[in-house]
Formats: C-alpha cells, sequence, structure tokens
C-alpha cells in the first residue's frame, strides 16, 4: 500500500513541477525587452531638442532665459546680465503619450508664438533589440510683432516660420548619452535688399549634436552643437546675407524627478530653433558667448 502511495506522490508532485517549469517558461517568453529610461534629464538640452518625451498625461512648465554678450560692456552690465539685448521664452507642453508630446510657447524676441509636437517613433531597449532612439520634431511659429515691420507688401502669411528635425540618439551607459540631428528651417518672408539678388534665403538645412556626461546621481555636464549649411544649388540669391554661424553651448544641468535646472554658456540670442539656425550673429570662435539658463517643472495628472 505505501508503494502505491509514494507512486501516487510522485506523480502528482512531478507533474506540478513539471507544469510550473512550463508555465515558467511560457512567463520568460511573455517578457518584453522594455525601454531605456533617462536617456537624457528632459526633453530639452541648452537650445536642442532631446529625443525625451516625459510620461503620457504629463505638463511641463518651461522658462528659457539669455543674456546679452558677455565681452560687450564687460563688467558695466555685469558681463551681459543686465544687457537690453536678453530673450525669454515661457512654455507649457503636454505628453498626449508616453512618445508624443505638443506644446505652446511666446518669446519675446519678435514675439514669437510657438506651437511643437515631438514624436518618438522607435525607443532604445535595454536588451538593445532596438539600438537607438529616433524621434521626429516639428513646430510653427507666429511673428507677433506690428505689421510695420513686415514691410509694404504685408500678407498675414508673412509672420509664418516653420522648423522640422530628425533626432537619433543612444544611452551608452548610465553616465554618457549623446544625439545627432538634422534640420531644416523655413521662413515665409525674409528681408532682401534686392529680391533674388541680394537677400536672405528663405530656406536653411542644418545638422547638430548634444551630449550628456553624468558625474552624481543628479548633476551633469551638458554640451551642444548646431550648423546651419550654405547649399549654394538651393540658395535663391546670388549674394546671400545669412551668415550661418554655428551655435555652441556648454554647462551644467542639475536634475530631479520632476525639476530639471540647466545653466550654460551659449552662443545664440534667439530661442525658437529657426531663429537660431536663420539668424544667429554671434560667432564662439570670437568668444561671443551669453550666459543663459532653462528651468522645467513637470506634473503628472
Amino acid at each position: 500500500m505505501k508503494k502505491y502511495i509514494i507512486l501516487f506522490l510522485v506523480i502528482v508532485f512531478g507533474f506540478e513541477v513539471g507544469f510550473s517549469q512550463d508555465e515558467d517558461s511560457q512567463k520568460q517568453k511573455k517578457v518584453k525587452d522594455r525601454p531605456i529610461t533617462t536617456m537624457f534629464d528632459n526633453g530639452m538640452l541648452i537650445d536642442d531638442q532631446t529625443s525625451v518625451i516625459p510620461a503620457q498625461k504629463s505638463l511641463e512648465m518651461v522658462i528659457q532665459h539669455r543674456f546679452g554678450l558677455i565681452k560687450d560692456n564687460g563688467i558695466k552690465d555685469l558681463f551681459g546680465i543686465y544687457a537690453p539685448s536678453a530673450n525669454t521664452r515661457m512654455g507649457l507642453n503636454y505628453s498626449i503619450l508616453d512618445n508624443l508630446m505638443v506644446g505652446y510657447g511666446i518669446t519675446r524676441k519678435n514675439m514669437y508664438s510657438d506651437f511643437q509636437v515631438k514624436w518618438a517613433f522607435l525607443r532604445q531597449t535595454r536588451k538593445n533589440t532596438i539600438p537607438v532612439t529616433v524621434a521626429a520634431y516639428a513646430n510653427m511659429a507666429v511673428d507677433g510683432r506690428n505689421e510695420s515691420s513686415f514691410g509694404d507688401d504685408y500678407e498675414f502669411a508673412n509672420r509664418f516660420s516653420y522648423f522640422t528635425q530628425l533626432i537619433v540618439g543612444r544611452k551608452f551607459n548610465d553616465w554618457f548619452s549623446m544625439e545627432l540631428t538634422a534640420s531644416f528651417a523655413h521662413y515665409n518672408a525674409v528681408k532682401a535688399d534686392v529680391p533674388n539678388v541680394k537677400g536672405y534665403d528663405h530656406d536653411v538645412f542644418g545638422f547638430g549634436g548634444h551630449a550628456r556626461f553624468k558625474f552624481t546621481p543628479q548633476t551633469s555636464f551638458v554640451i551642444s552643437y548646431t550648423q546651419p549649411v550654405y547649399i549654394e544649388a538651393l540658395s535663391e540669391n546670388y549674394e546671400t546675407l545669412n551668415v550661418y554661424n554655428a551655435n555652441f553651448s556648454f554647462g551644467v544641468e542639475i536634475a530631479t524627478a520632476t525639476h530639471s535646472f540647466q545653466i550654460f554658456a551659449g552662443t545664440a540670442n534667439g530661442i525658437i530653433p529657426q531663429d537660431i539656425y536663420m539668424f544667429n550673429t554671434s560667432d564662439w570662435t570670437e568668444g561671443e558667448f551669453r550666459i543663459g539658463f532653462n528651468i522645467t517643472r513637470l506634473w503628472e495628472f
């Protein structure tokens, strides 16, 4: 009788062990390779967009400020801090999905109102099934200055400008992330001394990149570089007034789960990207830097 009981227990427990092992193997097969986290601590790095989008239903407040050129007056205006050429942008962004964000902002320079969207359609995963993150960013800005700023042939469409950008990045480890960008900017109306002979081009292409070096859990060194490119075959003028200066910036970011503060030295006075690519007249190789800062605050609903 004992033999039958032992045999019965062996069969029952053997079946349960085999079933649980089979169930565990099925669970392992179902585990997905999840996207990485904190490639960057913010959706914005100095003057550039990153591929990062806050979690779904997050509202983000953004304050961006640029002081005047450091070398213009030196100590007289506290190295640009009290310069009249300071520029500020305030904005709000909302994450519709974990990988889709929309936003609005208004900038002091030209009273730009900008409407933006960012979509991270490919995201780097923890097991490197997908090795990079790829995002698309676009905005439309409306110049809010008086009609007289647009000359005699004023039309409302003259106020519009556009910017699109492709962002490709990778988080290499816990302390280093990097992204490269390709961009296109367009203004419906630009100034011209002699139309189609000497003036600004309406369009400009560009490339760039930015990186983060994290040296404490909350603090990072950040760097950004963007370069507009002159393409003669696409130019509308025999002599173009566009300067095509690069925008080079570097600084420090201090970030928590809901706050980020970036302080840096950078070249451009503009804040919205099409203004930076089209109208940056400062040259970093000549030491033409200005102090700036960005502040962001997140709320989750």
